[in-house]
């Protein structure tokens, strides 16, 4: 099966269209890729982005579909509001199926999106979205709710559902991701002490489109996306080949 993923370049492979191909790849899916924006950065530090122009973005968008039947895809950094509606065009065009990582910050604090990101995202492509994938941050800003515990997060998440199904995943919630598809669910998880979370968000996004494409229901795609990417923080990066086979074989037995 073949995915989409919309993304843009993080040169370290932590994150962005590297992470959304090898994550499709570990979940037997054929990837696809449209760059959205060059970044110069590492797992530390964002320095610089060069978004790609609109017309080129689209031009890969209409490459892509013209040769391969792809019912799901994903978002992730589109970086202005002016990407946002061109690639929603696009997803209602050729009437996608997208999960929506909004992605406007990276784990380093670098900036990764323009003003009035938010603004766009929910007046053009969220009325399209299957699922958005916000962090706590993220979440704040699409809702317009602080969240400062748990019940701010179900206010937040109920907001943003006005508009698409959600679930806030977990890193600041105790290790819980809080999902909103018609109704509030807790899915309770585990907190982990690791620094190896540069690019978790899309790991989690990417999993999430993996699972609905092999056409899982959407709360059992979150659950096994969320073991998924905890597997990775725990035995990803840096890791020992042995690790990298233990992880895939941890991930097996949970599903």
């Amino acid at each position: 099966m073949t995915l989409l993923s919309i993304a843009g370049f993080d040169p370290s492979g932590g994150a962005g269209i590297l992470n959304d191909i090898k994550t499709f790849h570990a979940l037997n899916e054929y990837g696809t890729a449209v760059i959205t924006a060059l970044t110069s950065q590492n797992v530390k530090r964002v320095e610089g982005i060069n978004p790609v122009a609109i017309e080129f973005i689209q031009s890969q968008i209409d490459l892509i579909l013209d040769e391969e039947k792809i019912v799901y895809g994903k978002t992730g950094m589109l970086y202005s509001p002016e990407i946002v509606k061109a690639v929603a065009e696009k997803v209602d065009e050729y009437r996608l199926k997208m999960v929506v990582d909004p992605v406007m910050i990276a784990g380093s604090g670098g900036l990764l999106s323009k003003n009035n990101l938010v603004k766009a995202l929910k007046e053009h492509l969220l009325p399209l979205a299957t699922l958005t994938t916000p962090n706590i941050y993220e979440a704040q800003e699409l809702s317009g709710v602080k969240i400062r515990d748990e019940e701010d997060a179900r206010k937040a998440a109920s907001k943003i559902g006005e508009i698409c199904d959600v679930i806030i995943t977990g890193g600041h919630l105790k290790g819980n991701d809080l999902l909103y598809n018609g109704s509030i669910k807790i899915l309770k998880g585990e907190l982990l002490e690791s620094g190896n979370t540069h690019g978790s968000g899309c790991t989690f996004s990417a999993a999430c489109a993996a699972y609905l494409n092999k056409d899982l229901p959407l709360e059992k795609a979150v659950i096994k996306a969320g073991i998924f990417t905890k597997k990775g923080i725990k035995y990803g990066l840096k890791g020992t080949l042995d690790q990298f086979w233990e992880c895939k074989r941890n991930i097996k037995k949970k599903m």
